[in-house]
Order: structure tokens, then sequence, then C-alpha cells
């Protein structure tokens, strides 16, 4: 396997996903040969992440339920490690990597039915009032939710 930035020992980092979304590749997701275009992993971590947030209590999908401050992606990369065609099913792990002071790291993980790792992700959402347009700390109950998250990572 290629050597990926932002793992040290990719068994150790894969055995701490816990929560994933499943996900059937689409046809209007792939080229002409099946394949699955090089976009769609960013789509895929975008859903995952939002499900996980909701999961961990954090930003409700129904937006007027919404504070000042919301989080905005900041960077985003993804690395291909086998080619992904029309109909595979796949799971889309995410997990907090690192918290920061207005920002989460967070990571992903794209594998096949059979386990197989297809890509990785890894990006960094920032916390942002919506009227200043600045990073602003999170709050001591995000902090303690991401930090929970992260423990349950560990173990």
């Amino acid at each position: 396997m290629k050597r990926i930035s932002y793992i040290e020992d990719f068994e150790t980092w894969k055995n701490e996903f816990e929560f994933f979304i499943p996900i059937r590749v689409r046809f209007s997701e792939t080229d002409m040969f099946g394949h699955m275009n090089n976009t769609v992993p960013f789509v895929y971590f975008e859903q995952a992440r939002i499900e996980y947030m909701e999961y961990l209590g954090l930003y409700p999908l129904d937006t007027k339920e919404i504070g000042e401050n919301i989080p905005v992606v900041a960077d985003l990369q993804c690395d291909y490690l086998q080619q992904v065609f029309f109909g595979d099913e796949l799971k889309v792990y995410v997990k907090i990597k690192e918290i920061g002071t207005s920002s989460v790291n967070i990571h992903y993980l794209g594998v096949k039915r059979d386990d197989v790792a297809c890509f990785t992700g890894r990006g960094r959402i920032v916390n942002i009032n919506k009227k200043l347009g600045k990073s602003v700390p999170w709050s001591s109950e995000e902090r303690e939710i991401f930090y929970e998250a992260m423990k349950v990572n560990l173990v």
C-alpha cells in the first residue's frame, strides 16, 4: 500500500473507526467505463460527516435550529487506493482525529464489501461565526462531544 502522509500505521488507524454509512455507487457517479469519478469520494465524505455530526448530537439537519456558529470545510484530501465501479457496495467511515481551538481534523475511510480499503481521506472543519465570517472557539459542550468521540475511536 502506498504511504499516506496522515496515517502512521494503517491497521491501527483503520481499527480506530466505528461510525460508517453504507453507500452503493450509482450510475451517475461513474464514467463511461463504469469507473467511479474521482470527485465522488468528496460527496461521500460530506454525507458521512453530516450523519456523524448528527449522530454525535451536533448540527441538526433542521437548519432553523443551528445557532450563530456553523462548521465550514477548510480543506479536504482524498487518497485513492483501489478502483471503484458502478454498483460497488461501500462503507464510508468517519472519525474525529484531532481537536483544535476552533477546528477539528476528521479522517475518512472507504472500504468495499470484502473490507478492502479503496480510498482514505482527511479534512479540517472550522467553527465559523455566520455574522462575523471568522473562526470562533468550540463551546465547552462541543469540545466534550469531540473528546468523547475520540475516546470511542481509541478503544
